[in-house]
């Protein structure tokens, strides 16, 4: 069963709600996380990049980065900007991008189903950005951002949530990339116990977007429980934040490529060799967007080329295999152009689909990359089948919009602050 519990939720006030909420922390670097606090004092990257408050030359990975976050914090809370709810809440938050939209769940999860795979994950993760979670966890004592957790959609908990959002909401606005953040607060006690009931019906959860939180949340869940001779499993370090949102309105976005250089290849030799694992034909910008799976685009030296993956490159019965970024990988990035690791290779990019295919293209034409490949995007169930298999997607798979704005809750390791 799915554990999902209400919490005490540390929320901006609702004047301040669309400049205190930020992206995520891992969609921009530190220039762009210090650009936008410039202009905005209130934005939560000051906790989640606090890097931004020091000089440029301090790493983001150091002591003083993470003491900068707690003391942020402590001030925002002081001064009023967030505030924490009074009572136990869950909370339901709703995004609005162009004709998409998503609703999902904000609660607090079981470290010890995460731990358990009843929270089922698909992603390794690196250990210096887990670390770098676990730092700034542990000194705020706080999780900061949620984790983007999807489950089997389920008519009865989607009638749920839609009777408790026939409310006022709480937050209604839209930030600078015309994406809309509506949120509602859950505090009736028998909606939140429907709720709780309706979520135990649900066998598996899976972790669609945030493995490094989730991890980070379980390192920091062992190192709280073993100070704590009196633990129990209710308190509150034994839970994670995480917004869940059932898998049919999840969106999946391309996670394109791009690469510094053709491996001592001529651009002839490139195409000759790619011939004998795909099918090559001349295209536009336009007709070579992906629009069915194992089909890719090539931009190189101002053209672009369509790539159909030949029968026999991918095996049909294999989850894994036959992902695209697999068949890409397997036949085209390692054996070719010479990318062995995904995670380490200095050599390879990834450019989120958010950007268009334009930007692959501004990519090479600025001759910091010599070729570009565009992708069909890999769907939830495809991601689902995997984490039921008990297998790992390769890195840089899945790209979710809208992204999840970090402060729309935050939940407190020590419960009422």
């Amino acid at each position: 069963m799915a554990i999902v519990k209400p919490f005490c939720g540390l929320r901006p006030v609702p004047e301040l709600a669309d400049k205190v909420v930020s992206l995520p922390y891992d969609v921009m670097d530190s220039n762009e996380a210090r650009a936008i606090t410039t202009k905005n004092e209130y934005s939560f990257l000051r906790i989640t990049k606090s890097e931004v408050d020091l000089a440029p030359d301090v790493s983001p990975y150091s002591e003083a980065v993470y003491e900068k976050a707690a003391e942020n914090l402590k001030d925002f809370i002081a001064k009023g900007v967030l505030v924490q709810d009074e009572k136990p809440c869950f909370y339901i938050y709703k995004q609005q991008m162009g004709s998409h939209n998503q609703v999902g769940l904000v609660a607090a999860l079981s470290v010890e189903e995460y731990k358990n795979n009843i929270i089922k994950k698909h992603e390794l993760t690196r250990p210096d950005k887990e670390q770098d979670r676990v730092n700034n966890i542990m000194a705020t004592e706080a999780q900061t951002g949620a984790v983007f957790v999807t489950y089997k959609a389920d008519d009865h908990i989607n009638a749920v949530l839609a009777q408790c959002m026939t409310k006022q909401p709480v937050y209604d606005f839209q930030t600078e990339d015309e994406i809309r953040h509506t949120l509602y607060v859950v505090d009736d006690a028998a909606k939140i116990k429907s709720i709780e009931q309706a979520f135990a019906r649900i066998g598996t959860l899976y972790i669609a977007d945030g493995h490094h939180r989730s991890a980070a949340a379980a390192r920091v869940y062992d190192t709280y429980k073993e100070k704590n001779p009196d633990h129990t499993g209710e308190e509150e370090y034994a839970k994670f934040l995480a917004v869940i949102i059932p898998h049919t309105m999840t969106k999946i976005m391309d996670y394109n490529r791009v690469v510094k250089d053709l491996n001592g290849l001529t651009e002839q030799e490139l195409l000759e060799k790619i011939q004998e694992k795909f099918t090559i034909n001349p295209c536009t910008r336009i007709s070579c967007k992906a629009e069915y799976p194992h089909y890719f685009g090539m931009y190189i030296n101002k053209a672009w080329y369509k790539l159909v993956a030949n029968p026999g490159t991918y095996d049909e019965n294999d989850p894994v295999d036959k992902l695209d970024v697999s068949i890409l990988q397997n036949n085209l990035l390692a054996p070719i152009l010479g990318i062995g690791n995904l995670r380490t290779d200095k050599r390879i990019d990834f450019v989120g689909g958010i950007r268009g295919m334009a930007e692959l293209e501004r990519l090479v034409d600025s001759g910091e990359y010599a070729v570009a490949f565009s992708m069909f995007p890999t769907s939830t169930k495809e991601l689902m089948a995997i984490a039921d298999s008990g297998q790992i997607m390769p890195p840089k798979s899945t790209w979710f919009e809208p992204k999840l704005r970090d402060a729309i809750v935050v939940h407190l390791l020590n419960g009422r602050n």
